[in-house]
């Protein structure tokens, strides 16, 4: 039974990692850290197809083995949560934007901040 829970939160984890691949506000890699950590309870394989992955598997076995984010990745982050901030204030203006930024301040201040 908790296998299953595993696996079915694994599933979403990688949902939600493939919709931050498209949405500039939503992450992709934590989700899949999420899924690997779910994955490696119930289903070796998928794990290490997520780990094998030639974009996304060296960014996840950073972090997993140094807790590292690389400089790279960092800047594509904060600039991919920067392009959100600005659409939306000119998509939804006022006061919308400014959820965007406090993310864009919160997120964008942790990333920067974490190893390298």
């Amino acid at each position: 039974m908790v296998r299953r829970i595993y696996l079915a939160a694994g599933i979403v984890a990688v949902a939600l990692g493939a919709l931050g691949a498209f949405l500039p506000l939503m992450p992709t890699v934590p989700f899949l850290l999420l899924a690997v950590y779910c994955f490696a309870r119930s289903n070796p394989e998928w794990e290490r197809r997520i780990l094998d992955h030639p974009h996304w598997g060296p960014q996840i076995r950073d972090w997993r083995e140094r807790r590292a984010i690389s400089r790279r990745a960092k800047t594509m982050a904060i600039g991919a949560m920067t392009v959100g901030a600005v659409f939306t204030w000119y998509t939804l203006g006022h006061p919308w934007y400014w959820i965007s930024i406090a993310i864009l301040v919160t997120c964008g201040t942790w990333i920067a901040t974490r190893n390298e």
